[in-house]
């Protein structure tokens, strides 16, 4: 009867080093926190307009006043700089324009495109939400949640996996 063999397995060498299954994990981890944060987020929106008695706005109506802010865009640039997909944004600046919080015209040099702004009724629910979020990060600093790690230093990793995101949809196109 033949004696099986004792000689080691070798592993096939890899071209690419094994990934980090640590650090994927940690990744994943924070996307599904991102997701969740935003989804609290809204509801913490909800929240405020509801103890305000203002149901006429959903959550998304009320956060994309506030990115609106003092400016004057068009939808294009609303979803450039904010997390609106096209038809969501163009159906919220419908029915914000309706509902009085926002004011709209064409351009002149472009027909095709439309300017939106807030009106005074707009600028009243940018102030709420500008004063829910002052309130919440006045709360944070006096719990020191900002400081460990600091805020800024979370924020520039956000922005470098925004800017790698960024160049991965690029390097799609």
């Amino acid at each position: 009867m033949p004696q099986p063999s004792h000689s080691p397995v070798r592993p096939v060498p890899s071209l690419r080093p094994a990934p980090d299954v640590a650090r994927a994990d940690a990744y994943l981890e924070s996307l599904q926190l991102l997701e969740r944060l935003h989804r609290l987020l809204l509801d913490l929106i909800k929240d405020e307009f509801e103890r305000l008695g203002r149901s006429d706005l959903t959550p998304v109506q009320a956060l994309l006043i506030y990115n609106l802010g003092g400016s004057e865009v068009t939808a294009g640039e609303l979803r450039s700089r904010g997390m609106y997909q096209g038809s969501n944004v163009s159906y919220n600046l419908k029915k914000l324009v309706e509902l009085g919080y926002v004011s709209h015209e064409r351009c002149d040099m472009d027909r095709r495109a439309v300017r939106v702004r807030l009106t005074s009724s707009g600028q009243d629910v940018r102030d709420h939400v500008c004063a829910l979020f002052a309130r919440h990060a006045e709360g944070l600093a006096l719990s020191g949640v900002l400081d460990d790690p600091a805020i800024e230093a979370v924020n520039l990793q956000w922005r470098r996996i925004e800017r790698f995101w960024l160049e991965q949809i690029r390097y799609i196109y």
